[in-house]
Formats: structure tokens, sequence, C-alpha cells
């Protein structure tokens, strides 16, 4: 006999709501949208008439026994007060990258859901990806050797639409720039297959060429704990946008992960490459991606809960990368190399 459908709810419904939505509707023999709700009046209409089960309020979403889990999709900032809502009415969650806006804020609300027993999950999807599974097995096996050498490239480009809407790309809002709001998946990426850093020497800039306050262009040298080095790299300026890259050098071949392929260069001359089926994406909208690596996120999530297992991508997980984009920027803003936390 199948297991009923999980019920879960959802809170936010802007831009980041597509994949979630596209993954759900697959998952529909598995889960069930109970509730959706957004603050926004004029989004909870438009929710409405697409068919989504809104409420007027956040507790009513709340309030629901049978509901139990939330998906979190609202701006970062908003992200520890409701986490703390959702916990103390029991609810597991999978939060919209980032945790939160600060490092001292993600911990917060990592250690109300453990000490609440509930699963805390995070939407860093690129753990997720084919290629990001296959090169994280060679690693974890040793099948490359010792990591020497390990960097990510993130060179993308945001058109002025997307900045249109209010309060996106400033720090009252968003909490960050390019490193927190979009080179975060890559850089997580980097942290899961390399292992965490524990130093940088970085720069951070604003181009000026647009209206906001937060860093759309940066840099930086770091160090791994196992004494490896690599260079990051991270804009949103770079006209008409690149796919993002990961390259770790190691003892016995190189592993090159651009966009979702990847190509591994043994020094015995192997060569091995992986690429997703082609899918043609708009490279003015940056919604517009294959949702596979979201769906199989969820699925691992709605089984974590299930199961009572940590999810794949849970909140303690999220915490490297977190201290590595506070360290990154307190570099800059000091101009000093700056020692980062390893563990939480």
């Amino acid at each position: 006999m199948n297991a009923p459908r999980q019920r879960i709810g959802l809170v936010g419904l802007g831009m980041a709501l597509r994949p979630h939505l596209q993954s759900l509707r697959d998952l529909g023999d598995r889960v069930e949208i109970a509730a959706a709700w957004t603050p926004s009046p004029r989004r909870r209409e438009a929710a409405r008439e697409a068919g989504l089960p809104v409420v007027e309020t956040l507790e009513a979403l709340l309030s629901d026994p049978e509901l139990e889990s939330v998906l979190l999709l609202t701006p970062p900032l908003t992200h520890l007060e409701l986490i703390a809502r959702c916990a103390a009415a029991g609810k597991h969650v999978l939060v919209e990258k980032p945790l939160d806006v600060s490092t001292a804020r993600a911990v917060q609300a990592v250690r109300l859901m453990e000490e609440a027993g509930l699963r805390l999950g995070v939407v860093l999807q690129h753990r997720f990806r084919p290629a990001a599974i296959a090169l994280r097995q060679l690693m974890r096996a040793g099948a490359l050797g010792r990591l020497v050498s390990g960097s990510a490239s993130i060179r993308w480009w945001r058109t002025p639409a997307y900045y249109a809407e209010p309060g996106r790309g400033m720090m009252a809002r968003d909490g960050g720039g390019v490193l927190l709001t979009q080179a975060i998946h890559t850089l997580d990426l980097l942290l899961d297959l390399a292992g965490p850093a524990r130093r940088i020497t970085a720069f951070a800039r604003n181009s000026g060429l647009r209206a906001t306050d937060t860093e759309d262009v940066a840099c930086g040298a770091i160090e791994f704990e196992n004494g490896a080095i690599g260079c990051i790299d991270a804009t949103t300026v770079a006209y008409p946008g690149f796919p993002e890259r990961i390259e770790l050098a190691c003892e016995r071949g190189t592993a090159v992960m651009t966009g979702e392929s990847l190509d591994v260069h043994h020094q015995d001359g192997r060569h091995e490459h992986t690429s997703p089926p082609e899918f043609k994406c708009d490279p003015q909208d940056p919604m517009a991606f294959d949702h596979g690596a979201h769906r199989a996120l969820i699925q691992d999530f709605l089984e974590s809960v299930r199961s009572g297992r940590a999810p794949m991508a849970h909140g303690r997980s999220a915490l490297g990368v977190q201290i590595l984009i506070e360290g990154f920027l307190r570099s800059s803003e000091q101009g000093r190399a700056i020692d980062l936390e390893t563990s939480r």
C-alpha cells in the first residue's frame, strides 16, 4: 500500500516559485500542496488564479495540523523569523538559499530546528546535478588523489529588468550581492567537493553599472583545510553570461565541471566526458533552466521527513558557504587575509 501524500505549504510566491512548483507537480504522487501564502495581495490573487490553494494569513497555513512541511521562498532577511514560526508550529522547513543574510542568523535558524527535532533543508540544488554527483563520488573514492588546487568561476549576466523589482540587489532586502544571491550555489558545490576553506584574501566591488548597493564583482584567493589553494571569480556584469565553472586539479588528474557538463582528465591518458541532454534556456531569464536538480532535492527532502534522517542539503551543511561568503566580504572590507571557521 502506498504511503499517503505528504502535505506541504508554500510561503513566498515570487520569482523563485517556478522550478519548485514544476518539481512538486512532478512529485504529485508523493506530495500535495496544501496551502500557499505570500504577504503580497497581488501575488496571492495571481496564485489563486493559477489554481494554487491560497490562504489569507500565515497563521492559517501553520495551524493546519496535517501540514507537515513548509517550502520557504521569501527574501533572505525574513528567513530566521519565519523558520522560528515554523519550528514553533512543528513544521519541517525547506528554505530557499541562503539560510539567512548572516552566519549568526543562519546558526540560530539551524539550532532552532535541531532543538525542535525537525528537518531543515536548504535549496542548494547544484549538489543534485548528475555531474556533481559523479564528481563527488570520484573525490570521495580518492580516484584522482589529493586535491592540490580548486577554483570556481561564475561569470553571469543579469539584465536591467532583473533589477527592476523593488529592493533586488539591495542590502536591505537581499542581504548581499553576487556572492550571496547568485554565486552561492557554485561556491557551496565547490566546498562540498573540495572540503572546507580555512583562509581567504579577497576583493569585492560594486561596479556602479546598476542602481544597487551590493557587490556585483568579486574575486579572491582561498586555502582549503587540506592545504590546497585556489581562486574564486564571481560577477553578474559579464554580458551575455557564461556557464559557471569548477576546476579541481588533483594528484592523478583534473576534473572540470562547466555548467552541468563534466570532463575528467586522468594522468594515465583517459578522458571521461558526461553532459546532460540539451536544454534550451533563455539567457535573459535567470529562472529558465531544467528543474531536474530541484526535483531531486525536493524528493530527498520529502524522504528525509518520512524517514527521520537529515536531508542531503541540511541546514548545518549550508553554514560553510555562509562562513566563506562572510569572510570574503570581510577580507575585502579590511584589506587583509581572513581565517575562516571550518566547523560550527
